[in-house]
């Protein structure tokens, strides 16, 4: 029997900026622009909003601040915050949310000016007890320690991790919306300035602005709106710790209990996602999420990518916008995983488009590799 949430719920409408240096423009209003473009392209309009899921790292409040900027009185509303995952722990909500009868339109959204306010690493938000004595660079040093102990205990090298931006630069160059789109070599990663061992500069995703929205409704109300719906089959998601010292281990995340309960809710295994969008703040982010969501092995992400097996024209495309790495990263990137994989199933991609694409995975994380969070979507076809 399948799972009572699948297919129950779609998305009718996305929206983004694609203002990755926009000095003008605030968080919120990266994430109106967002929201309002979200909600053109699904044929609704503002007063249609009953239910309202946000999150931002400038923000406190950000339900509350949120629903004010747009004017709207939602009946039911999510601001959890788990860093850039938050937005798809707000999609399985949602989903419950529709098809419980607490909301008939649902909109996601974010909005951050990162890049122009500052764009520097930023100091830990909420220092950790274990770790604050030691100064380590937050986040980058937590990425850095498991990157070491994957290389450690699997082989994993620097030229493997290298290959990873080398991918999602060149998806990047088929994307004109791309904010890095200059040829990147493996030659050029592994000269690029060390920043945290074993991760130099190159390892490490973009600083942009930015925003992005979803609209969701359910399924029966999906088919009359002017867009291609994009069915939400599975969700899941899973957190291990707060701080990385915290972390059972380095080498596995939460995306194994995440990847399994969102395979389970949709009926599906990785072997039948024909698209896959990773959230790779880090280079080893994109190992690690191949290997724990079961694409392969645990150990053999690295010469899996190597092998030209994510890049344009192999076997598995992954993060075909150019990803956190090559296309933007706007402090939290989780909604742009799905946006992207949206698209896709809608078969707008242009240059970049996969042929066929019927399932799509979109895999979020946040934190210190703590929150984990996964999403397949599919086309009617898979319903």
């Amino acid at each position: 029997m399948s799972h009572p949430l699948r297919g129950r719920t779609a998305i009718v409408g996305i929206g983004n900026t694609r203002r990755w240096n926009a000095p003008d423009r605030s968080p919120f209003d990266q994430l109106q622009e967002a929201s309002v473009l979200a909600l053109e392209d699904s044929g609704l309009g503002l007063k249609d909003v009953d239910g309202l899921f946000c999150s931002l790292s400038t923000s406190g409040l950000p339900v509350l601040n949120v629903a004010e900027r747009l004017g709207i009185r939602p009946r039911h509303a999510d601001g959890t915050m788990v860093g850039g995952a938050s937005f798809i722990f707000h999609l399985q909500s949602a989903m419950s949310a529709l098809v419980n009868g607490l909301c008939d339109v649902a909109l996601i959204c974010y909005g951050s000016n990162q890049l122009t306010a500052g764009g520097k690493l930023a100091s830990m938000p909420d220092p950790q007890p274990y770790e604050n004595p030691y100064k380590p660079r937050y986040p980058i040093s937590s990425y850095a320690l498991a990157a070491a102990r994957h290389m450690h205990e699997h082989g994993t090298t620097r030229e493997h991790l290298a290959d990873v931006a080398v991918a999602a630069r060149a998806w990047a160059q088929l994307n004109p919306d791309a904010f890095m789109r200059e040829p990147l070599t493996r030659e050029q990663v592994l000269a690029s300035r060390m920043v945290s061992d074993p991760l130099s500069k190159a390892d490490c995703c973009l600083v942009t602005d930015g925003g992005a929205a979803l609209v969701l409704t359910r399924a029966d109300r999906a088919r009359d709106l002017p867009r291609k719906p994009a069915y939400l089959l599975g969700t899941g998601i899973g957190i291990s710790h707060r701080q990385i010292s915290a972390m059972p281990d380095l080498t596995t995340t939460a995306a194994v209990e995440s990847g399994q309960r969102a395979y389970a809710m949709a009926g599906v295994g990785p072997q039948d996602i024909q698209h896959l969008m990773l959230y790779d703040a880090f280079t080893i982010n994109t190992l690690l999420f191949l290997e724990d969501l079961g694409f392969c092995k645990k150990g053999e992400a690295g010469p899996m990518v190597s092998s030209g097996a994510i890049s344009p024209g192999g076997r598995l495309p992954v993060n075909t916008n150019g990803g956190g790495l090559s296309c933007n990263h706007p402090g939290m990137y989780g909604l742009f995983t799905v946006i992207e994989a949206v698209e896709q199933l809608r078969g707008q991609c242009g240059a970049r488009q996969i042929p066929g694409v019927q399932l799509a995975l979109a895999h979020a994380n946040g934190g210190v590799l703590s929150s984990q969070a996964t999403a397949i979507m599919g086309s009617e076809d898979t319903l």
